[in-house]
């Protein structure tokens, strides 16, 4: 095995041309396990370390853009106001060690449907920045993944960021596991409202080939949130709407029986987790004022 260590992020891209099959690593949280089991052997490694830009965020407008290795630490820390479904994710990540190695930009790059920055990614409406030799795209989240533990990336491109608007509205995240910590996701489910929009966006982990959002579920509730007037006048949703939207949620998994949980109650479990997320995200808006400011 060789290693590669840019010392710039054009360096990086660079040596990703020249070698597309080196696997990049920051905060080695997934990649040295898997080497240190000898899942993998990849004959080069690419340290990313020395790129700063990668550990750097911003807000530009209603936009948060996050290096992909800004450790999970730190999302917690300084944007819990302005990502907060994100944040929550990050407090349910493993230990506080791999908290603060770890980044977004492993768990995308990884593309483990366990992931446990994906629901909340999904249902934030994010987009993925990626960089190569040829130039710069991004990825609507939506799109990012493909099956499993593939994603939308080309041979040649790195990941550097991700774009996420600013909460406009209430966001949850919720996770399922045999234990508090140091554990992987049996399932997961992430919620946040768009009063800006008055949508609602929801994402599931561990509970499918992917992770995945909950389409129908989303179809059902943004109407009945309308027809009923809810956005505006505040009430209390009915619990037929919210064991729909439930239900709806756990028919939208496709998982599997593993040795974390049997596909039954991964999906009964996101159905629970559909239901708890909406009533506090929703008491949390009305809570708020109904305030209609911000974006999808």
């Amino acid at each position: 095995m060789e290693f590669l260590r840019p010392a710039s992020w054009e360096e990086a891209l660079a040596a990703k041309a020249e070698h597309p099959a080196a696997v990049p690593i920051a905060g080695g949280t997934d990649v040295m396990v898997e080497i240190n089991f000898d899942h993998r052997r990849p004959e080069y490694l690419m340290d990313l370390n020395r790129i700063g830009d990668l550990y750097a965020w911003e807000v530009a407008g209603d936009t948060v853009r996050l290096g992909a290795s800004v450790p999970y630490t730190r999302i917690m820390e300084e944007l819990r106001a302005e990502l907060p479904g994100l944040a929550l994710a990050s407090h349910t990540v493993a230990s506080p060690q791999i908290r603060h190695r770890g980044g977004v930009g492993g768990n995308l790059g990884t593309a483990s449907p366990a992931g446990d920055a994906h629901p909340a990614l999904l249902a934030a409406g994010a987009e993925v920045e990626v960089e190569s030799v040829r130039g710069a795209r991004r990825i609507p989240i939506d799109d990012f993944y493909t099956g499993v533990k593939r994603n939308a990336l080309e041979p040649d491109e790195l990941i550097r960021a991700v774009h996420v608007k600013k909460a406009g509205g209430p966001q949850q995240y919720s996770k399922v596991g045999t234990r508090n910590a140091m554990v992987i996701a049996v399932c997961a489910f992430g919620i946040a409202l768009h009063p800006g929009t008055r949508t609602v966006r929801t994402g599931i982990g561990s509970a499918a080939p992917t992770p995945v959002r909950a389409r129908a579920a989303e179809e059902f509730l943004n109407a009945a949130l309308e027809e009923g007037g809810f956005w505006d006048n505040g009430k209390i949703i009915t619990p037929s709407v919210a064991k729909r939207f439930a239900d709806l949620c756990a028919g939208a998994c496709n998982p599997i029986d593993d040795v974390r949980g049997t596909a039954g109650y991964r999906r009964h479990a996101v159905g629970v987790m559909a239901r708890r997320t909406l009533t506090w995200t929703w008491e949390s808006y009305r809570g708020a004022g109904r305030t209609t400011e911000g974006a999808a």
